[in-house]
C-alpha cells in the first residue's frame, strides 16, 4: 500500500509561490497541496484554481485545518517567526522560505519550538539540492584542483518597483537576507562548520532602511577564505568558484537554476579549460521531496538544526561587523531570471 502524500498548505501568494514553489509540488508525488491563504480572497482564488487545493482568506484559518499536515511559509522574511511558531503550536510541520528568520535569536526560538512539539521545520534553500554541488565536491574530493584556498561567491539581481516588499525594513528587507544569504549557505558547503565573519561591507538605503547590496569576507578554522558579494543593484549574477592550488572550478549558474536548464561545471587548469555539461535537475522539486521525506521517515533534527543556527549566525556576524555606506537607490528593471 502506497503512503499518504504530505499534506500542504501554503501561507501567502507571493512570486515565488506561482514561480517555482506550486509548480514543482504538482511534480512532487510526496506532497499534496490542499489549501492555499492570502489575506486577500480573490489573490488565493487565482492560486488555488491554478494551481489545486481550497483558496483559503486569512493564514489563521488555515492553520485551523485539520488536513494540513505541513505548511510552506510563504510569507516575507520579517513574518516567518510568528508564522512559524504558530504554525508549530498547532501540530504542523514547516517549509520556511529563506532567509529561515531575521535574526539568530528566533531562528532559536524556532528550533526550540519544533523540538517542543515534535516536529519537522526547515529552510527552503533550494539550490543545495541540485546534483551540481555533488559533482564540484566529487572534482575537488578527487583532486582536480589540489587543495581549495579560496571561495568566491556572488548573487546580485538589478533593481526591482520601488514598492518591492525587499525594500520594508519592517518586513525583513535588504539584500543580505535575500539574496546574500545564499553565498553564505554555498560557502558552507566548502569551507564546513567553524566558519567565521573577518570583514563586511553593506551600501544602505538610509530613506527605507534597508541594505541594497554589500560584500563579506570568510574564514574556515584552517584558514580556507570565502569572498562573497551580493546586490539589489547590478545586471544578474549566480555563480560561485573554488579555487585551489592546481585549479579552479566555476559554476555560472549556481543558485537560481530553472528546472529545463543544462548548467555547466567548468574546470581550469594549467594544461587548458574541461567543461562539464550536465543534465537538467529540479531542484525546488527536490528540495520539496526532501522535506515530505524528512517528515515522513522522522528524520533526526539535530544536525540540520546546527546548519540552520550557523546560517542564521553568519548573517547576524555580516550585520553587526559590517562597515556601512551610502546607496544611490536606482530605478527598477526586469531582474533577468
Amino acid at each position: 500500500m502506497s503512503r499518504r502524500p504530505l499534506r500542504v498548505g501554503v501561507l501567502g501568494c507571493a512570486d515565488i509561490v506561482w514561480r517555482r514553489a506550486l509548480p514543482a509540488m504538482g511534480r512532487v508525488e510526496e506532497v499534496e497541496v490542499v489549501a492555499v491563504a492570502s489575506r486577500q480572497r480573490a489573490k488565493a482564488d487565482r492560486f488555488a484554481a491554478r494551481f489545486g487545493g481550497e483558496s483559503v482568506q486569512g493564514y489563521a484559518r488555515l492553520l485551523e485545518r485539520d488536513d494540513v499536515d505541513a505548511v510552506y511559509v510563504a510569507l516575507p522574511t520579517g513574518l516567518h517567526h510568528r508564522w512559524t511558531l504558530r504554525a508549530l503550536e498547532v501540530g504542523k510541520h514547516v517549509l520556511v522560505e529563506k532567509s529561515f528568520a531575521t535574526s539568530l535569536a528566533e531562528t532559536e526560538e524556532m528550533l526550540t519550538a519544533a523540538r517542543r512539539n515534535g516536529l519537522w521545520v526547515t529552510e527552503n534553500f533550494a539550490f543545495v539540492h541540485h546534483h551540481q554541488h555533488g559533482e564540484v565536491r566529487k572534482l575537488i574530493a578527487d583532486g582536480a584542483i589540489g587543495e581549495p584556498h579560496l571561495f568566491t561567491g556572488e548573487f546580485g539581481i538589478p533593481p526591482r518597483s520601488p514598492g518591492d516588499i525587499r525594500y520594508r525594513a519592517d518586513l525583513g528587507g535588504g539584500a543580505l537576507l535575500d539574496v546574500g544569504a545564499y553565498p553564505v549557505r554555498a560557502a558552507q558547503l566548502f569551507l564546513g562548520p567553524g566558519v567565521s565573519v573577518v570583514g563586511a561591507t553593506l551600501l544602505v538605503d538610509g530613506e527605507r532602511g534597508v541594505d541594497l547590496g554589500g560584500s563579506a569576507l570568510l574564514c574556515s578554522e584552517a584558514g580556507v577564505a570565502a569572498q562573497l558579494t551580493f546586490s539589489f543593484q547590478s545586471s544578474y549574477r549566480s555563480a560561485y568558484s573554488v579555487w585551489g592550488g592546481a585549479g579552479r572550478i566555476t559554476l555560472e549558474r549556481a543558485f537560481s537554476v530553472p528546472p529545463t536548464l543544462r548548467t555547466v561545471v567548468r574546470l581550469e587548469r594549467e594544461g587548458g579549460v574541461e567543461e562539464y555539461e550536465l543534465p537538467p535537475d529540479d531542484q525546488f522539486a527536490n528540495a520539496i521531496r526532501a522535506f515530505a521525506r524528512a517528515v515522513r521517515d522522522g528524520a533526526d533534527p539535530a544536525g540540520h538544526g546546527d546548519v540552520l543556527l550557523q546560517q542564521a549566525g553568519l548573517l547576524e556576524e555580516i550585520r553587526n561587523q559590517a562597515r556601512r555606506f551610502p546607496a544611490v537607490p536606482t530605478a527598477g528593471v526586469p531582474d533577468g531570471r
